[in-house]
């Protein structure tokens, strides 16, 4: 196992090479530059050629990219041209926030999605299986703004039960426990919102994971042979099952750090969602190229920690 995973990760190193390229390529095309954010609107155009001069920008693009990558192989991901500080401190100061918030939602959404996708497949087309359907249908649906503005509406402005926005209340200073508590109500929104988006699609996944298992001929063998229902459907099923809800946990792992960028920007959530828009919208290439590389070495270790899950779950699949 230890041999298969040195292989794999020198097998990422091009391939996060290629991304980068990409990713480069990308942003630089995109029209505009961020002079605009390091001068002062009234600069003369002798001033703004000094400062595209001064970041870089005139020089080729082959260039630029070694110059990058250069820097980042060594830690260093250049100044957020927006915030004014390395990109190195910028980021951790709001990464953590879209963390917290979505491991909540993960852990919730796949607590309640995967009980509840089990006993849709076992009833299917019974009344509990069509309301998850109907569930699931609405949760995909629902533009996740629109979901925030009623629960804003409804909980923050009529019953005043919640925070509208924000992580903290600003001016409390609470520490310990009572800024636990804090962040906690701040939190109830975003992550009902976040969970019900979540859950609808997890729910439909594991039970058509579970519906192509339960009908297999190994079932009905574990059940000819006596063997109580329970068993069946959770040693024997449910453990063969789990392979694709392996590949969706893999494909999870971005998404605990990458933040809801539309949800962030309703309910003001300091996540990196906002960060990485208004690094776009700035024109902040240091900002952009890190975060997008970031959330592509993720995607990676997640495909890395599915495959490795597979053999654990079942024994069938080996590593090599």
């Amino acid at each position: 196992m230890l041999k298969y995973i040195l292989k794999r990760l020198l097998h990422l190193i091009p391939v996060v090479i290629i991304i980068s390229i990409c990713i480069f390529c990308i942003v630089k095309m995109a029209p505009g530059d961020p002079v605009g954010a390091n001068v002062d609107p009234r600069a003369t155009a002798e001033q703004k050629a000094a400062e595209r001069e001064r970041l870089g920008l005139t020089k080729p693009l082959h260039i630029q990219y070694l110059k990058w990558l250069e820097r980042s192989i060594k830690g260093d991901f250049g100044e957020s041209y927006l915030y004014k500080q390395p990109v190195s401190e910028v980021i951790p100061q709001f990464i953590w926030n879209s963390f917290l918030l979505n491991v909540v939602v993960y852990i919730i959404a796949f607590l309640i999605a995967i009980p509840v996708g089990i006993m849709t497949a076992v009833k299917q087309y019974s009344k509990t299986d069509n309301f998850w359907a109907i569930f699931s249908i609405i949760g995909i649906s629902m533009p996740s703004f629109f979901f925030g503005l009623l629960l804003i509406y409804a909980f923050s402005v009529k019953l005043n039960w919640f925070p509208m926005n924000g992580m903290i209340t600003p001016g409390k200073n609470a520490m310990g426990f009572a800024k636990f508590v804090d962040v906690i109500k701040h939190m109830v929104l975003p992550a009902i919102v976040l969970t019900v988006g979540s859950l609808a699609g997890l729910v439909r996944y594991t039970r058509t994971s579970m519906l192509e298992v339960i009908n297999e001929d190994y079932i009905r063998t574990a059940r000819s042979k006596g063997l109580s229902e329970k068993v069946v459907i959770y040693k024997h099923a449910f453990r063969n099952a789990l392979i694709p809800i392996i590949t969706l946990l893999g494909f999870s792992i971005p998404g605990l750090f990458s933040g809801a960028v539309i949800l962030e920007k309703v309910f003001v959530w300091p996540g990196i969602g906002n960060v990485l828009m208004d690094a776009i919208n700035a024109r902040d290439y240091n900002m952009v190229m890190a975060l997008n590389i970031f959330f592509a070495l993720l995607t990676l270790l997640g495909n890395l920690l599915a495959d490795i899950g597979y053999a654990l779950v079942d024994p069938r699949v080996k590593v090599e």
